[in-house]
């Protein structure tokens, strides 16, 4: 799979066609991309949280979760990114009929949706070091990747038209900002009844503990 995501990365075009060349059975495995490459953010946040810790502001001390607080929240994490990608996917399916697009299956949206956050899994690396404003930069840079890795690679995978697929991904773009909205609102919601992360200020306790 890693060279999927050196091609998407590099050469997205080429790579998206080499993928929509593979058989089905193979398109199929790549179902689990997203379940395997989401381990990475969660896998960088949970040690750069509770281990390295963040700053705010002009207040120089350094924060960080403890170890359950962090353990629990990139689990939570990550079973989010997978369910949005999941979810996603299947609307790619759902939505399919609508732009022209043969022999869709949700295998196959899954598999277009987890592919797609290639540049999102891997800027999520920078968790292990929780500075404000890189990893802001950083994620702008890989949200727009992601955009764009959609609207290269649906036209060519459900082999339809540029135009239907500019439509197509336009759509499943519309979607996926509603999903995140939901997500955060739940997020918020779910931190007003007691679901908020414990923090602490011994992050040099907390790395000679781990």
């Amino acid at each position: 799979m890693i060279q999927h995501t050196i091609g998407l990365l590099l050469k997205p075009k080429e790579q998206w066609r080499t993928i929509a060349s593979l058989p089905e059975s193979s398109q199929n495995i790549l179902v689990l991309y997203p379940f395997i490459f989401a381990l990475l953010p969660a896998v960088a946040w949970y040690w750069g949280t509770s281990h390295m810790g963040w700053t705010v502001g002009t207040y120089n001390q350094v924060i960080c979760l403890t170890p359950e607080s962090a353990l629990q929240v990139n689990i939570l994490f990550y079973c989010v990114m997978v369910a949005a990608i999941t979810g996603i996917g299947y609307f790619i399916h759902w939505m399919s009929d609508t732009y022209g697009a043969e022999n869709s299956t949700i295998a196959k949206g899954v598999m277009i949706a987890g592919l797609t956050a290639t540049p999102l899994f891997v800027s999520g690396l920078v968790g292990f070091y929780p500075l404000l404003w890189l990893d802001l930069l950083i994620g702008v840079v890989a949200v727009s990747g992601s955009v764009y890795l959609m609207y290269l690679g649906i036209p060519i995978i459900m082999d339809i038209p540029q135009e239907r697929g500019f439509l197509f991904s336009s759509a499943i773009l519309a979607i996926a900002l509603v999903i995140l909205v939901s997500i955060m609102v739940v997020s918020i919601l779910a931190w007003d009844f007691g679901a908020a992360p414990a923090f602490t200020d011994a992050c040099g306790m907390a790395a000679a503990a781990g």
